[in-house]
């Protein structure tokens, strides 16, 4: 994913740490967050959860392995800009990701 949007022109910085992410987070308040539902330590909600708290201009893509609606349905009612399930068509996640970042006012 990260070597998916690097060479589609967004700078992109990976975290494997949730918490550290929302550190770093709260200090640089970024566009955009791709993130993962299954995560370390906690879970992808939980950290767009703590990520709208701290950063709530950010947007927020989520990103997961395995469909389930209602953690779809969560995350889509709690803000996220898209939801993909990993192997989307690059073109269809580069475009959600675009479509995230031009609603930023």
């Amino acid at each position: 994913t990260s070597r998916l949007l690097d060479s589609a022109g967004w700078k992109v910085n990976t975290f494997i740490n949730p918490l550290t992410f929302l550190e770093h987070a709260a200090i640089h308040c970024p566009r955009l967050a791709v993130i993962d539902i299954l995560m370390p330590e906690m879970s992808g909600l939980e950290v767009q959860m703590r990520l709208q708290r701290i950063s709530p201009s950010t947007r927020v893509i989520m990103l997961t392995a395995r469909d389930d609606l209602s953690v779809r349905r969560m995350a889509m009612d709690a803000g996220a800009s898209a939801f993909f399930i990993k192997g989307v068509e690059s073109g269809e996640f580069l475009a959600g990701v675009k479509a995230a970042a031009d609603s930023i006012n």
